[in-house]
């Protein structure tokens, strides 16, 4: 699973591409994270942790592949 920001996202199919791994999972994050705050942080922490749960459960897919 790959967390990838808003502004990278492009950039994350490359590297995904070019390290093999075309199909990795990734979820789409709003840009920016860092620097945020902590609380800003922590509310993206909460919602991404429970969209990776359901795309490893098999309850959702991640953003890549979504048509």
């Amino acid at each position: 699973m790959a967390l990838v920001t808003e502004q990278f996202w492009l950039q994350g199919d490359s590297v995904a591409s070019s390290a093999g791994m075309p199909d990795i999972p990734r979820l789409r994050l709003p840009h920016p994270v860092a620097g945020t705050g902590h609380d800003a942080m922590g509310r993206i922490a909460n919602d991404v942790a429970a969209r990776i749960i359901t795309v490893l459960r098999g309850e959702a897919v991640p953003d890549n592949q979504l048509a």
